[in-house]
């Protein structure tokens, strides 16, 4: 299973971007995002705020992510 808070570091990091930055954008402080960063799990809402923040579709990294093993 993917580990989002990665994720969205990641990506964030690719888009060359601060954490102070995101933090703006998300009305939060720095140590909220990195507690983002942490999270294996987000809410729906908080991640559909990152996607367009970040201009990133996470929903399709997740579901790429899905294992579609017919031997279960």
């Amino acid at each position: 299973m993917m580990h989002i808070g990665k994720r969205i570091e990641t990506v964030l990091r690719e888009k060359e971007r601060t954490v102070a930055w995101f933090a703006r954008k998300l009305y939060c402080n720095r140590q909220n995002v990195y507690d983002i960063f942490k999270r294996e799990s987000i809410d729906t809402t908080l991640l559909q705020r990152i996607s367009v923040i970040l201009e990133h579709n996470f929903f399709r990294d997740l579901s790429d992510n899905i294992d579609t093993d017919d031997d279960k």
